[in-house]
């Protein structure tokens, strides 16, 4: 063999040695890049929705994934009680409740059976139709 022919194969031998930790660097460093601008700020929302859930107690006004505006009245296990209007009761699951608009602090919830006093209301003035009558008799 020419030595020419020598010195080309091993020069292509050094070119493509294994001993470059470049393409696994890119690798390890694309996954850093996922955990921290993906994976750990999901975690971070999904604790603070459990520990939103978790809280629930009854006289809260929450809005449901559905949009669903509702003050809660009772809270089981994994179910949520809540009023939608006056006398309208629904079941939630507790992870349907999206977020607490106004939390009732523990030492104002009224008991169901408790009268609850109202200041009363006056009543508005009949309000006055704006329509006026304008047609003209045949008489």
């Amino acid at each position: 063999m020419p030595p020419w022919k020598v010195n080309f194969v091993y020069l292509a031998a050094q070119a493509q040695g294994g001993g470059s930790f470049t393409p696994l660097l890119l690798i390890v460093l694309l996954f850093g890049v996922m955990y921290f601008m993906m994976i750990r700020p999901q975690q971070k929302r999904r604790r603070e929705a459990q520990q939103m859930q978790s809280a629930l107690g009854a006289g809260d006004e929450i809005v449901t994934i559905g949009g669903l505006h509702a003050t809660v009245v009772d809270v089981a296990d994994d179910v949520v009680t809540v009023e939608i209007s006056p006398g309208v009761h629904a079941r939630f699951a507790r992870p349907a409740i999206a977020r607490v608009v106004k939390q009732t602090p523990a030492d104002e919830v009224v008991a169901d059976d408790e009268p609850v006093a109202t200041d009363p209301v006056d009543e508005p003035a009949p309000i006055e139709s704006p329509v006026v009558e304008t047609r003209k008799n045949n008489d």
